[in-house]
């Protein structure tokens, strides 16, 4: 496993279903609302998302409902509300990532996978708001696959080597923004 002893795991409850519901409420297309989102700024002006719908399980907070911060005459856009679901939604990951570093596992890259990671915007933006590599795979069943090697890995006492095709996001320097932002309205 990742830490030698167990398989650290975060359960989030508000990831894709975040984007289905501001692109409801802006009555676009995930297309359209990942076009939105890389309009406006990093930080979207100060407007951030804290993106609860239904209640969260990381951190565990059950009874906690979405909240929109920073809304300002000039950040009460389309592309601020767009952009602002995106980095909620990658921050309440991010937390997740914190809490499996606190476990003391080294993370050293992302593997961004499901329907949402197929967003444009989406790998951009997380590519700014992760300090490691942000790699989005070719789509397929990778929850399938994880636990193929999870469990190849266990019967064999070796790592599998399954190559994988990737397209690689670096790190941005606009984390620091994004994150304190999103932290300060935790």
């Amino acid at each position: 496993d990742a830490s030698g002893a167990f398989l650290p795991l975060v359960a989030t409850l508000n990831a894709a279903r975040v984007l289905d519901s501001v692109a409801q409420l802006l009555g676009v297309d995930h297309a359209e609302l990942g076009r939105l989102a890389l309009e406006a700024q990093p930080g979207a002006d100060g407007a951030v998302l804290q993106p609860y719908f239904e209640g969260e399980r990381t951190p565990n907070l059950p009874d906690a409902t979405a909240t929109l911060f920073g809304l300002t005459l000039a950040s009460a856009t389309r592309a601020n509300l767009a952009r602002a679901a995106i980095e909620g939604m990658l921050c309440g990951l991010a937390d997740g990532l914190d809490a499996i570093r606190a476990q003391g596992v080294e993370a050293k890259r992302i593997l961004l996978i499901g329907g949402a990671a197929q967003n444009e915007a989406v790998a951009a933006i997380a590519g700014q708001v992760f300090d490691i590599p942000v790699e989005v795979p070719s789509p397929a069943e990778y929850v399938a696959f994880g636990a193929a090697v999870q469990a190849a890995w266990a019967l064999s006492n070796a790592r599998p080597d399954w190559p994988l095709e990737f397209s690689a996001r670096p790190p941005h320097d606009t984390r620091a923004v994004i994150r304190e932002q999103y932290a300060a309205r935790r």
